[in-house]
């Protein structure tokens, strides 16, 4: 009765052998990583990461039961000490309602009264979680063109949105976390749709250690927990979520604790997720990526960025935000193609209401940015920079310029008034081949000294900004 085992055992010695080498040699080329600069700047940009170039991320928290901000600083104008007081970013709830005069402060005093506690949104959040769908934001973001995701697990006020294990001594058991696992099942939501999942984690702030509120600029560095306490209690959480959720982006805030580890968390983190990428505020010399905020840069940077920024002013939902409020479809795309022509990752902004519910006027804009990349994505992912990221036409449309393989991408920002474009400083060999993206006919050309004039046909494709590709005969 036992021969059968035995010969089934016999056939699978070769493919446990395999396996085995396979497990060997996966090992051997995955390099293991030290608690040291020296060998965390030797982790490689991840070839999915360079080639993403959309990512979606997500304040969602008890900041959104508020949902509320003023309108006053529309341009973020972070030095201004005006600034704490009007801060824009509803995520910052906790902070402004204990400003005195802060427009913040006399909304909740009018909306909840002013002796409502900032946690006591914990169960009306936990309730309105009970209606969200992780799945349909999956398909949404994926229907954007989002290629990861980047979700906050814990933002300045100190409530995670997972189950942690690493109790907060500050904080009633039940104004701790959410009472679903958020990140879990996002993460499991979004890796069903083929993307990669990320996690911000706030490190540098937590108001339920040092409560502060930050009044004046000195206040930002006061307000940084630094006790033993606080190191061993983030280490731990952020193990967790390395452990438990593998994050392919680890995107910490505000630098890390010096009473942390962050040397060994990168370690450890790059030793289990070896193509995961870490964001440059630990506060370390060592990122795989830089992340300004609300900010472009004027050239090509040979290091990789990702801008992070909101459909609207702020990161968290905020109810006094409209169609003004929110970039337009048109600037949206011009302001991915422009990252992207400087070697640069868009980290694109949804606050969703406590519900989940995704504003309406931020779920259109992702609609036109899907239909866009829909048309002209092969221009955008997988690219790199080109000798130069910008240009212009002879009417004064904003070009940028991508390049991938065989093909380069000229994208014109704007609508042609005349049914042909002159790329102004452009030369292309004689033999070129053009062709408008959503268009398969071949587009006729000359060159004019240092210019190139383009025929375009009788009606664009599409919206917003237009894609000639082209394929010189040399690169065939």
């Amino acid at each position: 009765m036992f021969f059968p085992r035995k010969r089934m055992l016999v056939r699978l010695a070769p493919l446990l052998v395999a396996l085995l080498f396979l497990a060997g040699l996966r090992a051997q080329t995955s390099p293991h990583y030290e608690p040291t600069l020296d060998s965390l700047n030797r982790h490689p940009l991840p070839q999915w990461y360079a080639d993403a170039k959309l990512g979606i991320f997500i304040h969602w928290g008890l900041y959104s039961v508020p949902g509320w901000a003023p309108l006053v600083h529309p341009e973020h104008d972070f030095p201004s000490q005006d600034y704490i007081k009007n801060n824009p970013y509803a995520e910052w709830y906790f902070n402004t309602m204990r400003l005195e005069g802060s427009p913040t402060q006399a909304y909740h005093r009018e909306h909840y009264g002013a002796d409502y506690d900032y946690y006591n949104f914990a169960p009306i959040f936990d309730k309105e979680i009970q209606k969200w769908n992780p799945q349909a934001w999956a398909k949404l973001f994926r229907d954007a063109g989002a290629q990861y995701v980047v979700l906050t697990s814990k933002h300045h006020d100190g409530f995670t949105l997972w189950p942690s294990s690493t109790p907060n001594p500050t904080l009633p058991a039940d104004r701790q976390h959410a009472s679903r696992d958020i990140v879990g099942e996002l993460t499991t939501a979004v890796r069903g749709q083929g993307m990669r999942m990320g996690l911000y984690y706030s490190g540098g702030y937590d108001w339920t250690f040092v409560p502060g509120p930050i009044r004046e600029k000195a206040d930002y560095e006061k307000v940084k927990p630094q006790s033993e306490a606080y190191g061993k209690y983030v280490d731990s959480q952020v193990r967790e979520l390395i452990a438990r959720y593998q994050p392919a982006v680890l995107w910490n805030d505000i630098d890390y604790p010096r009473s942390g580890h962050p040397l060994e968390i990168m370690a450890e983190y790059y030793n289990l997720v070896p193509d995961g990428v870490i964001d440059d505020r630990f506060g370390v010399q060592h990122s795989d990526f830089t992340s300004p905020e609300y900010q472009t840069l004027e050239h090509i940077s040979p290091k990789k960025w990702e801008e992070c920024r909101g459909l609207g002013r702020s990161f968290g939902y905020n109810r006094a935000e409209g169609e003004a409020e929110t970039i337009a479809p048109d600037q949206l795309i011009y302001l991915l193609v422009d990252i992207v022509s400087k070697n640069g990752n868009l980290l694109l902004d949804v606050g969703p209401e406590a519900d989940g519910t995704i504003p309406a006027v931020q779920m259109e804009r992702l609609k036109a940015l899907g239909t866009w990349l829909n048309q002209n994505g092969e221009a955008i992912y997988g690219t790199h920079a080109w000798r130069r990221a910008t240009g212009q036409t002879e009417e004064g449309i904003g070009v940028r310029f991508t390049q991938k393989g065989a093909a380069l991408y000229v994208i014109l920002l704007g609508r042609p008034k005349a049914s042909s474009v002159v790329l102004k400083s452009l030369a292309l060999k004689r033999n070129s081949k053009l062709s408008l993206l959503g268009d398969s006919k071949p587009l006729v050309w000359s060159q004019n000294e240092g210019d190139v004039r383009v025929e375009l046909p009788r009606t664009l494709p599409g919206l917003y900004a237009w894609v000639v590709k082209v394929v010189e005969p040399s690169a065939e």
